[in-house]
C-alpha cells in the first residue's frame, strides 16, 4: 500500500512539473524546454513564430534576436528570427517547416544570454 501511495504521489508531482512548464501548446505549434523556459514554434502560412514563456508567465523578446535553422531531409534552411512584440520570435522569410521536419532555435536575449531548443515538426 505505501508503494502504490508513493507511486502516486511521484506521478502527480511529475505531472505537476509538466504542466507549470507549460508545455501544453498554445498557439497550435509544436513545444520544446530549454533553460527552464518553453518554446512554441508555430508555422503559419510559412512563416515561424516562437512564443517564449518560463514557467507559464510570457518572457519580454524585446531586443531579442536569433536564428531557426530547419532541416528538412537533406535539405537545410536557416532565416533569421526576429522580436516581433510581446514573446515572440518571427520570420519574415518563409521556414519551408513541413511535417517531420526538424528545427534548432538559436535565440539570444538582449541581455547576451542565448538558448539553443529544438522542435520536432508533427
Amino acid at each position: 500500500m505505501k508503494e502504490l501511495m508513493a507511486l502516486a504521489a511521484m506521478t502527480m508531482a511529475l505531472s505537476g512539473n509538466v504542466l507549470a512548464h507549460g508545455d501544453k501548446p498554445q498557439h497550435g505549434g509544436v513545444v520544446s524546454t530549454a533553460n527552464d523556459m518553453s518554446f512554441e514554434l508555430v508555422n503559419k502560412d510559412g512563416k515561424a513564430t516562437v512564443y517564449v514563456k518560463d514557467h507559464g508567465k510570457p518572457v519580454d523578446t524585446t531586443g531579442a534576436t536569433g536564428k531557426l535553422t530547419v532541416l528538412n531531409g537533406t535539405e537545410k534552411i536557416e532565416v533569421p528570427l526576429e522580436s516581433a512584440g510581446n514573446n515572440t520570435l518571427a520570420t519574415k522569410e518563409d521556414a519551408k517547416l513541413a511535417k517531420g521536419s526538424k528545427a534548432i532555435a538559436a535565440v539570444t536575449f538582449a541581455d547576451k544570454k542565448t538558448v539553443n531548443v529544438r522542435f520536432s515538426v508533427k
